[in-house]
């Protein structure tokens, strides 16, 4: 199902990009808006933002503990074409969206990935403004009434079924959602956070062998953490992409962190934020340095991602293990290229002190947004 529904979005792509020469000039009079600094308005900004070029909703966290732990990504995408809404074709989308979910097993050695595309008004492809409500494919993600989300996400080879409750409010990046990407000010994005979710998941493992089909049921829970954000800006000039992480700490507190990138892996820009319980700052810092402790090359993208990290801060120094080493993600059928995305534990002088995820990109080849 998951190819069929790939290969009828690529189709369709492929017809939007090669239209005649004049619906091309209408497409071209679309103007993405900047973001600029205000206050985000909930439950309003739960929801899509339509008019901004991209956007995206990031649940990542841990399942279990010790042998028994696993980590968990889904991801919805949305992006605003180039094609003037008064285009007539059909084969002219003005909204897209992707998504993308991946499983960590340890004892597998690599991901269980699965991943959607669709133009938004089709086949039950949709999104909501005025809250957080997606549909792509079968695969759902929706906040109630009561600020819980529910996801349920329908693949080949598994079956997540989702709730996360929010133990507070949102965490706002940045000067009040407003989270710089570069030194000028068209360079940013409007982000929030919700960390330290209290998961509770059952997922349906889908195995084939020589006695035919097999499945396996897992019921865990544990922490989550979650990222919406939307922009219209590309990287700043020279940028081949970021390194991210989002880490839940043991004492109910939390971390996150990027950087972004050039060629040679030279910082030029970053942000360090440390939040408390409530999600009050106690730290940000802009000059973090991150140094690779150990390096994992992927056989199938050739990219040489730094897996094992050491971050200096303040007067901290603040190691990074991964789960598993291969949690590379091929997303070549639906946002284009490969990425890493691993679940990762924190360590300050040797104790573990939280966990979460970390997100390299730009490794394989620059990021196109």
């Amino acid at each position: 199902m998951q190819q069929r529904h790939r290969r009828y979005f690529m189709q369709a792509l492929l017809m939007s990009y090669t239209l005649p020469v004049s619906q091309w000039a209408t497409s071209a009079s679309v103007v993405y808006p900047p973001v600029r600094p205000r206050a985000l308005v909930f439950p309003r900004d739960y929801g899509a933002h339509p008019e901004f070029r991209t956007e995206w909703w990031y649940l990542t966290g841990w399942l279990g503990t010790g042998v028994n732990a696993m980590g968990f990504q889904i991801t919805f995408f949305r992006s605003r074409t180039q094609h003037s809404p008064d285009n007539p074709s059909r084969f002219a989308p003005q909204q897209l969206l992707f998504a993308h979910a991946a499983l960590a097993i340890p004892a597998e050695g690599k991901l269980r990935h699965a991943d959607v595309a669709g133009r938004v008004g089709s086949a039950g492809t949709t999104f909501d403004t005025a809250d957080t409500k997606l549909r792509l494919a079968n695969w759902t993600m929706e906040r109630t009434e009561n600020d819980h989300y529910q996801f349920y996400i329908p693949t080949d080879t598994f079956t997540i079924r989702l709730e996360a409750v929010p133990s507070q409010a949102p965490v706002l990046r940045g000067n009040r959602g407003f989270s710089a990407k570069g030194p000028s000010p068209e360079l940013a994005s409007h982000y929030y956070s919700r960390p330290q979710l209290d998961i509770t998941a059952q997922i349906e493992l889908k195995d084939k062998s020589s006695k035919g089909k097999q499945e396996s049921l897992i019921k865990r829970s544990g922490l989550g953490w979650l990222d919406h954000e939307w922009s219209s800006s590309l990287l700043m000039a020279g940028a081949v992409g970021w390194d991210w992480i989002g880490i839940n700490l043991l004492d109910g507190g939390s971390i996150m962190a990027f950087r972004i990138r050039d060629q040679a892996g030279k910082t030029l820009f970053s942000e360090w934020d440390h939040r408390d319980q409530k999600g009050q700052i106690l730290e940000r810092y802009s000059n973090a340095v991150w140094e690779a402790l150990d390096r994992w090359s992927s056989p199938r993208s050739l990219a040489n991602y730094p897996i094992g990290l050491l971050i200096r801060v303040g007067n901290q120094e603040l190691r990074l293990k991964t789960l598993m080493q291969d949690q590379e993600v091929d997303a070549r059928a639906s946002t284009g290229g490969f990425y890493y995305e691993g679940a990762v534990e924190m360590s300050r002088n040797q104790v573990v002190i939280g966990r979460g995820y970390l997100e390299l990109t730009g490794y394989s080849q620059a990021v196109k947004l």
